[in-house]
């Protein structure tokens, strides 16, 4: 039991100071940099399928922007089934800039439903005299301040990046959202450190697809969206094709936020297990080393911690209580983040077993012939 409580403080002390930082969530797109001599123009592509909750007030953020040059909206409707085209026509008829409503075409063969939406908007850019030297990438269920655009555009120009994202503000309202929400947070930046992300030098690569500014011509020479057309996880694929021909950079907002709620267990499962085994790339192999590497790292602390004590191994009880110790001050900042009390920490096992719950359903999901299912579509295995 020692052995199994010193293994996992190795871990989370490699953790913490040789995985780029990951658990400071101080990457913020609110950090100021300076603006650039001219503002390039943007054109706002947001595909939207069954969106008629969300897509007024996130369409309208987008419109409101205050950017100081040209900018231009453009919504994909993926063949919505409620009153999301009929929204969006209305605001197009009061639009302080211009918006246009795209009719989606039937998804093809070999194409998930996203990539697919955001192709069709990118071809009706090139049908229009805009020619933006920026496409801005925001998802139907995503709200804006009016500063982002600037703030997003002014990074790309300063520090010459081909693509700058930024993860939304995730609704953590209840409480199964409070608990798994953070973590979530938590988890993606563990497996992409948005510095490592930032550094030329690395492969790590990663995107928020809810907010994604990049350069059109980048986006061209990686081969379009065609490039994405089976992708399930298709912001970090992006993110990885764009990388390959010039910096990018992740980072956290606090003003950009997701209006989309979660009711219940139920909801944030569904997400989850959605894209866990396609993280995995559908392997079984890959799928026992992370209930493994879960287990080892954040069950295994506070049960040797409590076991050790209990049994009077002094040892186990104090390497387990480490680990605890570390594990919990490494997600009190994205628990700040989220205006959770940095003691929630302590709760990070009970939230990590339901994501190793989460991990294997989506596997039996897949093996069952599920796939990936998002508004009624079932995205076949892509690469």
């Amino acid at each position: 039991m020692a052995l199994i409580a010193g293994l996992a403080c190795a871990v989370w002390l490699w953790l913490v100071f040789l995985r780029g930082g990951f658990w400071r969530a101080d990457l913020r797109i609110e950090t100021p940099c300076p603006p650039p001599a001219a503002w390039p123009g943007v054109v706002a592509v947001i595909p939207a399928r069954n969106e008629a909750d969300t897509i007024a007030r996130a369409v309208s953020s987008i419109l409101a922007q205050d950017y100081p040059g040209s900018l231009a909206a453009i919504v994909v409707d993926d063949r919505s089934e409620d009153a999301t085209a009929a929204i969006v026509a209305a605001l197009a008829a009061d639009a302080p800039r211009p918006l246009v409503l795209v009719a989606g075409r039937p998804l093809p063969e070999g194409w998930t439903g996203k990539p697919w939406a955001l192709a069709q908007g990118v071809a009706r850019v090139a049908e229009t005299e805009e020619n933006p030297r920026y496409l801005w990438f925001s998802d139907a269920d995503i709200a804006h301040d009016p500063g982002v655009l600037a703030r997003l555009v002014a990074r790309a120009e300063a520090e010459g990046r081909a693509l700058v994202s930024v993860m939304a503000l995730l609704d953590c309202e209840g409480f199964w959202a409070r608990l798994l929400i953070p973590a979530f947070v938590f988890f993606f930046q563990k497996l992409y450190p948005f510095r490592w992300v930032a550094a030329p030098a690395r492969k790590t690569a990663a995107a928020a697809g809810g907010c994604v500014l990049l350069l059109a011509e980048a986006l061209a020479r990686a081969g379009g969206i065609a490039a994405l057309r089976d992708a399930v996880i298709d912001d970090c694929a992006l993110a990885a094709r764009i990388k390959l021909r010039g910096p990018i950079w992740l980072g956290l907002a606090t003003t950009t936020r997701s209006l989309r709620g979660y009711a219940g267990l139920g909801a944030i499962w569904d997400m989850v297990a959605r894209s866990a085994f396609t993280q995995l790339r559908y392997s079984a192999l890959a799928l026992a080393f992370t209930v493994f590497a879960m287990a080892l790292v954040y069950l295994a602390p506070p049960a040797t911690a409590v076991l050790g004590a209990v049994s009077g191994d002094l040892p186990a009880a104090a390497l387990g209580l480490a680990a605890w110790g570390l594990m919990a001050m490494a997600y009190a900042p994205t628990l700040a983040l989220y205006g959770r009390p940095a003691a929630a920490g302590l709760l990070l096992p009970v939230a990590a077993a339901f994501y190793v719950a989460m991990t294997v359903s989506s596997a039996l999901r897949y093996w069952r012939g599920a796939g990936a299912r998002w508004k009624g579509r079932v995205a076949a295995p892509g690469r």
